[in-house]
């Protein structure tokens, strides 16, 4: 049914006419949605784990580049340092919490002893620092005392001057790591500077203290020696039950005792050694006025009674090689003589046909056929009195070793050591060759005894060390000073073992 109105319009009755006249308003689409329909295939943020190598998967690595660029270009930098500066004072609420509440009380906790402040009480616009900080600091290397300066709140420049100073006193790759720096910072008169160096100091060496202190003038080094006394020490004993843990119950150090019971082993076996023997250890030992102590090498092993003899042992460094010599000088016994290289023998001591000059000679030595340029060692130590050309031996070593006892190494395609150089045994002191009258690499070695050649292959011998001469007259010098020295003291007499050695 409808109805007409005033208006001329018609209206239909019931539910209909309540929409009667009302239109429907479809909201517009957003920017948002309109890209997205028009790309729907698009995304700002693709997933780099995904589709790896196409055009949106680098599309969105560059994005993400671009991100990364930008926080870096925004970042205030690394080498740039933050100083610490005072919180400023809390609100009077924070404090009567915090007086209210339960503290550790290792951490400094001050429960119930103040309560917070009031209204009468003003805070500070700026809270005043302290006029003077001090650190200690433990420098990792010495290369790196600039920076550890740095960190600790100086400025670069002065970190820089300090460095210098100190590395015209000594090189700061000298300085040990564990270092500890005393570092004193002093007052600023602007928070957004780093604060003065007042002062440093550490301890350089075992010898010597180094102090920075800032004058009127600017930072200035004051070297500060520290005397040390030299004197060695000794400790005597029984040897007990066992050796080592007398030894250490006695005060010796572990160090010290492991290399006693191996130098004593070369010349008597450690399980002969009787209980009622006495042990003689005297060790190097740096004492600085300050206190520190520092234990050095063995010097000296002695061991008497027991059924053990007397035995007294010196170390002797030459040409920096240590040996271990007896009160006579002598030193140890060494084993038979090592090959010289490795290989076959091809021709042996005495009358051959010279496979070269077509006639029976003297053949005064081994032939050990090996590849061109396998390595030539040493068969004992002893020093080079040759290292050349030598005529039909072509490129030619000879050494002299202890007891009148000599090597040749003939026919060497290059040699490795030089005359007057100590060698020891096994050093290598040249390569094979062919060099000279040969026919194919090979090495020509000779063995003589007081300048005669000997054969190599039938002589089995030991070699003892000998000290003659000035070295033996430094050697007894030495035994003495070192049998002056009293048990735990120090003495300049020398005493009755002294005089026995001489």
């Amino acid at each position: 049914m409808f109805l007409r109105s005033d208006h001329g319009f018609e209206q239909a009755g019931g539910t209909t006419s309540l929409s009667f006249g009302h239109v429907t308003v479809t909201p517009r689409p957003t920017l948002g949605e309109r890209l997205r329909e028009r790309f729907p295939d698009f995304e700002l943020v693709p997933d780099l784990g995904s589709r790896i190598g196409s055009g949106e998967w680098f599309r969105g690595a560059a994005t993400c580049a671009g991100l990364c660029a930008g926080v870096m270009l925004l970042s205030p930098g690394f080498e740039r340092p933050i100083y610490g500066s005072i919180p400023t004072a809390k609100a009077a609420g924070a404090d009567l919490m915090r007086a209210q509440a339960i503290a550790p009380l290792d951490k400094g906790g001050a429960t119930g002893t103040r309560l917070g402040a009031t209204r009468l009480v003003a805070n500070l616009t700026d809270t005043p620092e302290r006029p003077i900080i001090q650190h200690s600091v433990t420098l990792g290397s010495g290369s790196a005392l600039q920076t550890v300066l740095t960190r600790t709140g100086v400025g670069k420049g002065e970190a820089a001057q300090a460095a210098d100073l100190i590395a015209g006193a000594m090189a700061l790759g000298d300085l040990k790591s564990g270092t500890q720096l005393d570092v004193t910072l002093g007052r600023r008169f602007d928070k957004s500077q780093p604060r003065p160096l007042e002062k440093l100091a550490f301890r350089a060496r075992f010898d010597l203290s180094l102090e920075l202190v800032r004058t009127p003038t600017g930072l200035a080094l004051n070297e500060i020696p520290i005397a040390v006394d030299h004197t060695p020490l000794r400790i005597r004993g029984r040897v007990g039950e066992s050796l080592y843990r007398s030894a250490r119950a006695a005060g010796a150090p572990a160090r010290a005792v492991e290399a006693y019971i191996r130098s004593i082993a070369t010349r008597t076996p450690i399980g002969r050694v009787g209980s009622d023997a006495e042990f003689d250890i005297i060790v190097e030992q740096a004492r600085a006025a300050t206190g520190e102590v520092q234990m050095g090498n063995l010097l000296y092993a002695g061991l008497t009674g027991g059924g053990s003899g007397k035995l007294q042992l010196v170390r002797w460094e030459e040409d920096g090689k240590v040996s271990w010599y007896d009160g006579s000088g002598k030193g140890e016994r060494k084993g038979q003589m090592a090959m010289p290289a490795s290989g076959r023998i091809s021709s042996g001591f005495g009358l051959r046909r010279h496979p070269v000059l077509r006639f029976t000679r003297m053949h005064k030595g081994l032939d050990i056929a090996a590849g061109y340029g396998a390595p030539i060692r040493a068969a004992n130590d002893g020093k080079v009195v040759f290292a050349g050309r030598n005529g039909g031996y072509g490129n030619f070593v000879r050494i002299n070793h202890s007891g009148g006892m000599g090597t040749g190494y003939g026919h060497m395609s290059r040699i490795a050591v030089r005359s007057g150089q100590r060698v020891s045994r096994g050093q290598v002191i040249g390569y094979v060759g062919s060099t000279g009258i040969s026919t194919g690499p090979h090495l020509h070695y000779e063995l003589y005894r007081n300048g005669v050649a000997i054969n190599p292959r039938s002589v089995s011998f030991s070699v003892v060390q000998q000290l003659g001469g000035n070295d033996l007259r430094a050697f007894k010098s030495k035994l003495a000073q070192l049998l002056a020295v009293p048990v735990g003291g120090t003495r300049t007499k020398p005493d009755k073992d002294a005089d026995a050695a001489e």
